[in-house]
């Protein structure tokens, strides 16, 4: 009997300790209804959650980060440099790259746009524009580079993961995918432009751009090239300038964005690795900023369409706000750009963003040091609230 007695008792406690908890819940914040469950990560943290305090700090973060996004999302460049690299300028600027692995080789063409005679003898800076079609101004006094680099890697589908000249060389398993690459091809073109001097190209300022699919393309040489000193990527989307995690968290709120599980079902752009992680971004441990900031301390200028919501020019927003943290850091931010207006067609470029190109292009291919290139811009009207997706602080790299 004293038991159930002490039973009852404590049951009639609980009871009332419960009635005195719900009493006060009405006056308890309420969760939002969007919840962000995995935030975009750190650049200032390394892997083992060691802080990034200084410059140097920074550059292993950087070596990490470029491990872990070959590794998991565009392939892995190859390790050591090809056997040889050899250029040949031929008649009307077509300038040919031969590499040789061991003994097999390729050659590809590429065509050099010299500027006018007028402005100089040269060498000249240049920008490397990837996919033949150039929709920046065309600047006095920079050569212009095309480069096919569907010849390097194949984009026609799922069907062509593993055919290419790069393929060629280095097996259709190659863990590469077709970004990656093509970076590789533009590396063994400037090795050749550093070895024939005839072109008249200067291979210490260069730059590189692209559009659409070829302007994912140019943010990865960017992050991977470090010869490159300026990169104009031009409303590449998914696989570019845009961050998985707010483009999924976009999709989910209606907006038709593309996402990582419909990019690996369009195209190769990204190595096999990455469609183990499409339903799952959140637990990747880098986002889209990460690959920008890779570049970081040369310079960019995201150039993009505030006005095509495929492109997800919310995410790109928030995306390129998030890596901007990294230049600041090092005290560069006027380093880099982006240039968002809406109102105009997929990769025209216009008349508002063309000072904004011109400037980056005098500074960092021109060295006027003087000229401003400051530019945060975004004719969107979006709902990006940072606190959502940022939760570190910018630290002052010494």
């Amino acid at each position: 009997m004293v038991s159930i007695f002490r039973l009852f008792a404590f049951l009639a406690l609980g009871g009332a300790t419960l009635a005195q908890l719900d009493a006060g819940a009405d006056r308890c914040p309420t969760l939002p209804d969007n919840l962000i469950l995995s935030k975009l990560t750190d650049p200032f943290t390394f892997f083992n959650k060691r802080p990034v305090r200084t410059k140097a700090d920074w550059a292993c973060r950087r070596a990490e980060l470029s491990e872990l996004i070959q590794r998991f999302q565009v392939g892995y460049l190859p390790s050591k440099p090809p056997t040889s690299v050899a250029g040949e300028l031929l008649e009307n600027g077509v300038f040919n790259v031969t590499v040789t692995e061991g003994e097999k080789s390729i050659t590809y063409p590429v065509q050099i746009r010299l500027p006018a005679e007028a402005e100089g003898d040269g060498p000249f800076p240049a920008i490397i524009s990837l996919g033949g079609l150039f929709n920046l101004p065309a600047p006095p006094g920079v050569a212009v580079i095309s480069v096919n680099n569907d010849l390097i890697a194949s984009q026609v589908g799922g069907i062509s993961r593993g055919s290419g000249l790069f393929y060629d060389l280095y097996g259709k398993d190659h863990s590469a995918g077709a970004l990656i690459a093509w970076t590789w091809g533009v590396g063994r073109l400037i090795d050749a432009l550093e070895k024939v001097p005839s072109t008249k190209i200067n291979a210490k300022r260069l730059a590189v751009t692209g559009c659409s699919r070829n302007g994912k393309g140019a943010m990865v040489v960017g992050a991977f090239e470090p010869r490159i000193r300026l990169t104009i990527p031009q409303e590449s989307g998914a696989g570019g300038a845009a961050c998985w995690r707010i483009s999924d968290d976009l999709k989910k709120r209606g907006n038709n964005t593309q996402t990582a599980g419909q990019i690996v079902q369009e195209n190769v752009w990204l190595g096999a690795a990455f469609n183990s992680y499409t339903g799952q971004v959140g637990v990747l441990p880098f986002d889209q900023h990460l690959l920008t900031a890779l570049i970081a301390p040369r310079a960019v200028l995201v150039e993009d369409n505030g006005g095509i919501d495929w492109l997800g020019p919310e995410s790109v927003y928030g995306c390129q706000r998030a890596a901007r943290s990294v230049w600041r850091a090092l005290g560069v931010a006027d380093h880099i750009g982006l240039s968002q207006p809406p109102g105009h067609n997929h990769c025209a470029l216009p008349e508002v963003s063309k000072p904004y190109v011109n400037a980056f292009i005098d500074r960092f291919l021109k060295d006027k040091e003087d000229v401003n290139t400051t530019v945060f811009y975004t004719g969107g009207d979006f709902k990006y609230e940072e606190k959502d997706w940022v939760d570190w602080d910018v630290p002052r790299l010494r």
